[in-house]
């Protein structure tokens, strides 16, 4: 039977032995929306003795509050800020929003934020991180991280950062959901002829910024994540070539379901894709989206069943806390579920007949654990092949990527580098 929304988070206990339990709490990050939500508890340990100590941290953000994936970074930076001052500490934030990706604007951002004091500079998109490097250059004593950036490392500059989360993990687990109501259709009989390929295969999409590892690695484990549950899916890729273009991302989710596609999923940042299922679900067209960064229920409550996001106030408070205490921040951050860096927003169970809560808290918990893996390459095949090995990833200069743990051998996604390598392109996915 149906249910209304209710708060719950999954709190894991870490002592003799992991512990798991469900919660009612209201994250402050944002990124919950109160919702029934199946999470782990994000991780502050990392702020430490900041008591009488004091940073002004300078934001440059592609978007603003409008934009949903600025829009989350703008929720964690605040949350990370009010739990360091909790602690003691004293944050000054000085945000330059809707700066877009043009080298000017962010070189001029990034000089008006260290001539205003700021001696932590951080960028959030992939974009800024070419136009900041003469900038890391030039002012040795100043931290830049560049999130989704890949150049910390190579670049030998001790003063550069890159950072972001394995949210390959909740796209995965935003994949699950969608598969369980797909089962749920399949079940019953609710699909028609329009919703299969010529293989018997059932159709979903997925409207895409740009071809880039990032969001490969993220549509992949969307499929996979339903493929857990409904084996025989097919998914087509479309392209927007930009992170955010509402009219553009709602036209190629309008495109996707006409072809009949039952399920879309987005890594692009406006509400255009849940617009257009949700316009599509009104007049009546079966089709269910899941979101990205921030929940889609407001947009599309007819269709949103719910959203991979991250939770960016837990990198945000270990790297603002450590720069106070005059720490070093890691090179390459990348964490997910074993931080509580990433989830999935409220789910809509109005659009589900049967509860899902302690199936989801089992996927959630195994991805915590280890014992399941989203790129497990006993799950995919690439040109009909289970992979062993794989080094040909892009910029990784011939870099091992599979390994074999507790006997599942796995693309090892964001452990070698922050940002996202996967880049095969595996069987069942088609990119338009």
């Amino acid at each position: 039977m149906k249910k209304k929304i209710v708060a719950l988070v999954l709190v894991i206990a870490l002592v003799a032995s992991l512990a798991i339990a469900l919660a009612a709490c209201n994250n402050k990050s944002g990124n919950n929306d109160d919702g029934a939500s199946i999470n782990l508890a994000p991780d502050y340990s990392t702020i430490g003795d900041v008591a009488g100590k004091s940073i002004k941290v300078g934001i440059i953000l592609i978007g603003d509050e409008t934009e949903g994936y600025s829009e989350a970074h703008i929720n964690g930076i605040d949350t990370a800020a009010e739990k360091i001052e909790e602690a003691g500490g004293n944050v000054e934030i000085i945000y330059k929003k809707s700066q877009g990706e043009d080298p000017a604007n962010i070189t001029n951002s990034a000089g008006e934020l260290i001539a205003a004091g700021c001696t932590l500079v951080i960028t959030n998109s992939y974009g800024h991180e070419a136009a900041i490097l003469p900038v890391v250059r030039e002012n040795p004593n100043i931290t830049f991280i560049t999130m989704t950036g890949d150049q910390a490392a190579k670049s030998g500059l001790s003063n550069l950062k890159n950072a972001f989360t394995k949210i390959f993990e909740s796209r995965y687990v935003a994949g699950v959901v969608a598969g369980y109501k797909l089962k749920e259709l399949v079940d019953g009989d609710k699909l028609s002829a329009n919703n299969y390929d010529a293989q018997g295969n059932i159709k979903i999409g997925y409207v895409g910024a740009f071809a880039f590892q990032e969001v490969v690695s993220g549509y992949t484990a969307f499929y996979l994540g339903i493929k857990s549950v409904v084996s025989n899916v097919a998914m087509s890729v479309q392209y927007t070539n930009s992170w955010f273009d509402p009219d553009g991302e709602q036209q190629a989710a309008a495109n996707l379901i006409s072809q009949g596609c039952v399920i879309i999923s987005q890594h692009a940042d406006s509400y255009g894709a849940p617009t257009a299922c949700e316009n599509a679900a009104k007049n009546g067209t079966l089709v269910y989206c899941v979101g990205y960064n921030v929940s889609m229920l407001e947009a599309a409550p007819h269709a949103a069943l719910t959203s991979a996001t991250n939770d960016w106030s837990v990198y945000y408070a270990y790297a603002i806390s450590a720069a106070m205490k005059g720490e070093t921040i890691a090179t390459d951050w990348a964490h997910g579920y074993d931080k509580g860096a990433v989830g999935i927003t409220a789910i809509n169970e109005d659009l589900f007949e049967n509860d899902y809560t302690e199936e989801l808290a089992a996927v959630v918990a195994a991805l915590h654990d280890g014992t399941t893996k989203v790129f497990d390459c006993s799950k995919f095949t690439v040109n009909g092949e289970h992979l062993t090995t794989y080094t040909g990833a892009y910029n990784m200069n011939g870099a091992e990527c599979i390994k074999t743990e507790n006997g599942i051998t796995y693309f090892d996604e964001s452990v070698l580098r922050a940002a996202p390598y996967f880049d095969l392109r595996i069987d069942g996915i088609t990119e338009l």
